[in-house]
């Protein structure tokens, strides 16, 4: 398994969730995958849903990972349709408003949480993109942050400002264990390593208590909310798709949805109604 998604170059995020996915299935039949078929497959599914209460992303996850060892590593000759997916609904996700984002990082109380957030929002980058970030991935002179192999294994160049610059020359004066990378673990036992990406969702979890925020933050949250503010500032799609590093320009539709602009451009057939306005107060009953 390990080295089939090897030779196909799968990111190491990918290759860590389908070993985790292939090692829960066997653990609960207590059998290797290879002697276990489609009838297991199928309960399993059941399972899934029925008794841990996975959302369909989670349990479509698990279904590809046991599809790629099927049907690429065993070669087993399955139909796809044997090893079904599960409908995902489709759902528009959060987005901050501007105040509501500036809120939120004026809330956290330490230097290097305010620039991680700073940066997820100021660049679009994904999380694990910004737990990969080196210092000299900042190219002052051409005022952009390099993002290297993102998702899909592809480089792309996202514009840096001059706050955002200012603030990660603050912030990085004051690191005091400098690994190679811009935001170090401050685990002792991962010493050489970046930041994990629980470390940072939880950055944005705490920052968004702080703020008083009650919608459900994350990460992606302000990646999303970076797009729909671009969007609603002029900015056309296919810089969005650019910038967000987007192969399909299907993915970056979705913020024409999220967007308010074109929605307050629209005129409400409400508002065009001849209506009288009511009264200040309701007459009295007889």
């Amino acid at each position: 398994m390990l080295e089939e998604l090897k030779r196909r170059n799968y990111s190491e995020a990918t290759v860590e969730r389908y070993v985790g996915a292939i090692r829960q299935f066997a653990e609960y039949f207590h059998r290797s995958p290879d002697q276990l078929g489609i009838p297991q497959v199928r309960q399993y599914q059941l399972h899934l849903f029925e008794e841990k209460k996975l959302a369909p992303h989670s349990v479509m996850v698990q279904m590809c990972a046991l599809r790629f060892l099927y049907l690429k590593v065993l070669k087993r000759p399955f139909q796809r349709d044997d090893l079904p997916l599960p409908k995902i609904p489709e759902r528009l996700p959060i987005v901050l408003s501007p105040e509501e984002t500036a809120r939120l990082i004026e809330a956290t109380a330490k230097l290097r949480h305010r620039t991680i957030l700073m940066t997820l929002y100021g660049t679009g980058m994904r999380r694990a993109e910004l737990c990969h970030l080196r210092p000299e991935d900042v190219d002052k002179e051409r005022m952009v942050v390099r993002i290297c192999q993102g998702k899909g294994r592809k480089d792309r160049d996202v514009p840096l400002t001059p706050k955002l610059l200012e603030q990660l020359r603050t912030y990085y004066r004051s690191v005091k264990r400098r690994n190679g990378w811009m935001f170090p673990s401050l685990q002792t036992r991962r010493a050489d390593q970046p930041i994990t990406s629980k470390a940072v969702w939880h950055v944005c979890r705490e920052a968004a208590r702080r703020a008083g925020i009650t919608k459900a933050v994350h990460p992606h949250t302000l990646r999303h909310s970076f797009a729909t503010h671009l969007f609603d500032n002029g900015a056309e799609l296919p810089v969005i798709q650019t910038l967000l590093g987007h192969a399909d320009p299907r993915d970056t539709m979705i913020y024409v949805h999220l967007a308010t602009r074109k929605l307050r451009q629209a005129p409400n057939p409400l508002e065009t109604l001849g209506i009288a306005n009511p009264p200040a107060q309701e007459p009295a009953a007889s």
